[in-house]
């Protein structure tokens, strides 16, 4: 019942709060590491969160772990997601700038428990497409906030912090992330805690 009213006692990524504003907080990730899938949502017949299953099969939430150990990964939140775009078949440019964009690649990533502390100690998922991998330690501009995290809803967001960030001269250094830390289909919305978060220097 405590997912159904928004209360998770998951284990969260390290990190350190080096600002807060009245609009955003930034903060300094530590060094993790982590399982992530990276899909055309077509595959998923159009579904972007299409990778969570993958993902949740890798570490055995519902089922026998899909993994050589055959070993039960503990979930973590946020669940973390990104965009990217394809690169154009004309001109190959700088993502997320393209020309001619045929569709948008999804990453999907769930941070693993802090057990872990080296990528070989990680079971090797038997899906190829799910990768290991460490993620270095990064800070991010933050913003947090309920309800349904829809496609409108987070490009307002990421717009606000974007600009909040460089008026308060944060240089951006890449495209942003959506971490959500509560399952939507069993989650009331007005009980659901999302961030976007975009990396800066």
């Amino acid at each position: 019942m405590g997912l159904v009213f928004g209360r998770f006692s998951a284990e969260t990524p390290k990190y350190e709060i080096l600002k807060t504003t009245q609009n955003y907080v930034i903060r300094k990730y530590a060094p993790s590491l982590v399982a992530e899938i990276t899909y055309d949502p077509s595959t998923f017949k159009g579904d972007k969160d299409g990778g969570f299953k993958v993902l949740v099969d890798y570490i055995g939430i519902f089922g026998k772990p899909q993994n050589t150990k055959t070993e039960k990964i503990s979930m973590t939140t946020p669940v973390i997601t990104k965009e990217n775009k394809s690169s154009s078949e004309k001109i190959a440019m700088t993502v997320p700038v393209v020309t001619n964009e045929k569709n948008k690649m999804v990453t999907m990533q769930f941070t693993l428990p802090s057990m872990y502390l080296k990528v070989e100690e990680v079971p090797k998922p038997i899906d190829e497409r799910v990768v290991i991998r460490e993620e270095g330690g990064k800070k991010y501009g933050v913003v947090t906030f309920g309800g349904v995290a829809s496609d409108e809803v987070v490009k307002e967001k990421v717009e606000k912090l974007r600009l909040c960030l460089e008026k308060d001269g944060f240089k951006v250094i890449g495209d942003f992330l959506l971490g959500r830390y509560n399952p939507p289909a069993i989650t009331i919305p007005m009980f659901r805690t999302n961030e976007v978060l975009i990396p800066v220097e």
